[in-house]
């Protein structure tokens, strides 16, 4: 949720307090040498992270991780925007997927290639089509940590109450147009269930689009060079959204809007049959409802080989400039999280994705598979994803803003306007963004 791109629930964020050396990128004062890092998970997820946290604390005595929790992405991003390459800046910053081009172009972060080149790193180590997101132009400018997709989670109960196979999740855009007609509930003027659902998120639509084989952007998804013009509204963003207009205007489509706690509880209290959500919410989802949950591939159109789909979530970045023994505890922490004892747990734990491949063999990972055969099903779409520009994602610095634009048209496409032209008013939108940002950029 990608994310994941996803954003964690509001009312599950806790806020850390924080002290005026703690918002330092370190000190070295005292025993070990404090590193301090910025982070976006809250809840439950911030209780994992700081216990990994204290267990690498504890494993060794040169450094301490100071971890600090500054909201969601966009919020950290906000506040790093006014303290970046300062010594108010923290040593390592978590920010999510669609953050790359901006903190690259912010000349604020120290590619982790030179580390890795340093003591021949083996990144070849980690999830290839995680590391994919994440190589630009040759190398590595941040290192992944928590990384998601999207899946379709169902009611297995309600497909067995309507006669569909509760082990065969839809597919194709007509399959799961047949199915969500099938699901759809009506008593009179009311709905009483839903076939299916989609947060009001720009994340979905740009996996819907990828798993197609369509780019966002033009220069290779950004990927050859700056962005200059939008191709998400062409043919394969068309299709996204008059699959879900149709399915709006047949009644069959719940709209919950873009929190992400209402779709869920919509959810697990039997107010849609099939809905799109994180990898990462597989197990909650599992977890907290009445009936059996299935979960299935993204849907792609009739008739086309699906690609795949986008890392999500997000990566951790090493601050430039600082003290060389801040920057090498950074970089050992980085190291620490990637082996597979922490990324079994992270994995299981969380929900996230193991980086390292090497972690589903752990028995931890094994037992949990073994408990929730429906995780398997999220790996297994990650590691089947194919290799390309569309699927490795778009690098724009405006990316934020340009979701934002594509949430909007989602609104505008729900409230009765054309596809093309809901699609065409974001594409001009995020133009305008990217223009203002190259032509910014190129001053500097």
């Amino acid at each position: 949720m990608s994310a994941c791109s996803e954003q964690t629930s509001k009312n599950e964020l806790t806020k850390t307090n924080e002290s005026s050396e703690d918002q330092r990128v370190g000190t070295k004062d005292g025993d070990k040498t404090k590193v301090v890092f910025w982070h976006s998970m809250g809840g439950k997820l911030q209780e994992t992270l700081d216990s990994i946290v204290n267990k690498y604390n504890q494993s060794q005595n040169e450094y301490e991780i100071v971890a600090e929790y500054q909201g969601s992405y966009e919020e950290a991003l906000t506040k790093l925007r006014s303290v970046g390459g300062t010594d108010d800046a923290p040593a390592i910053m978590q920010t999510f997927e669609v953050g790359t081009k901006y903190m690259i172009d912010s000349g604020f972060f120290e590619p982790i290639q030179t580390f890795i080149d340093k003591e021949d790193y083996e990144m070849d180590l980690l999830e290839e089509n995680i590391i994919n997101y994440y190589k630009v132009d040759g190398k590595f400018h941040s290192m992944p940590f928590n990384s998601s997709t999207p899946v379709l989670i169902y009611n297995k109960d309600a497909f067995t109450e309507v006669g569909l196979d509760e082990n065969k999740a839809p597919r194709t855009y007509s399959e799961i147009k047949e199915a969500a007609k099938k699901l759809t509930s009506v008593n009179g003027n009311v709905t009483d269930r839903f076939g299916f659902s989609m947060l009001t998120y720009g994340w979905f639509f740009e996996q819907l689009l990828a798993t197609q084989g369509g780019l966002y952007v033009d220069q290779n998804n950004g990927r050859s060079g700056d962005a200059e013009n939008v191709l998400f509204n062409g043919e394969e963003g068309l299709r996204i959204f008059n699959l879900l207009n149709g399915m709006n205007q047949a009644g069959t489509f719940g709209n919950f809007g873009s929190n992400w706690d209402d779709i869920r509880a919509a959810f697990q209290s039997g107010k849609v049959a099939m809905y799109m959500d994180s990898s990462s919410g597989v197990r909650n989802a599992i977890e907290n409802s009445p009936f059996e949950v299935g979960v299935g591939f993204i849907p792609h159109p009739d008739n086309m080989e699906p690609q795949g789909v986008v890392i999500g979530g997000a990566s951790l970045w090493l601050s430039k400039g600082i003290d060389e023994s801040i920057q090498d505890g950074a970089w050992n922490f980085m190291k620490y999280l990637q082996t597979p004892e922490i990324q079994a747990i992270w994995h299981v734990e969380t929900g996230y994705f193991a980086i390292t491949p090497a972690a589903y063999e752990e028995q931890l990972v094994k037992d949990e598979h073994s408990k929730y055969p429906q995780l398997k099903v999220t790996v297994d779409q990650l590691q089947s994803t194919k290799s390309q520009p569309a699927t490795q994602g778009a690098l724009i610095s405006v990316f934020p803003e340009s979701r934002q634009q594509v949430v909007t048209a989602l609104e505008n496409l729900y409230q009765g306007m054309a596809p093309q032209e809901a699609l065409n008013q974001a594409a001009r939108g995020t133009e305008r963004a990217m223009e203002i940002a190259n032509r910014t950029k190129n001053k500097e």
